[in-house]
């Protein structure tokens, strides 16, 4: 049996921009991508602070050292511009594995969203 286990987090990141006409995803910072220990093309959840809306996607590659967190697609309907987000995968794992189990929570800077 399997289950699913918190993995990663960004954890309050800010809205740097948002799409709709693209064709869907989120845009993250790559050096963010890589602290949370996210890949591209990965599915997470999106929890946007401001409003309560929830909601998953896929990562898409950002510029390093960019701070940018793009909302692109039908996903740029429930967020806005400078709202507060947080950033959720999951891993599916044994109940065994998941006891010793670690995630990988980030906390960038809420202005900038980069790392301190």
């Amino acid at each position: 049996m399997l289950i699913e286990v918190f993995k990663s987090k960004i954890h309050r990141v800010r809205v740097t921009a948002s799409d709709l006409n693209y064709i869907g995803s989120i845009t993250i910072d790559e050096d963010l991508i890589e602290a949370a220990g996210l890949v591209v093309g990965e599915r997470v959840y999106i929890v946007n602070v401001n409003n309560g809306e929830r909601f998953d996607t896929y990562i898409i590659k950002g510029k390093r050292k960019s701070g940018e967190v793009c909302l692109n697609g039908p996903a740029a309907r429930k967020v806005q511009k400078d709202d507060i987000i947080i950033i959720i995968a999951y891993a599916q794992m044994t109940p065994e594995e998941a006891k010793s189990f670690q995630p990988k929570i980030v906390f960038p800077d809420e202005k900038t969203n980069l790392l301190t």
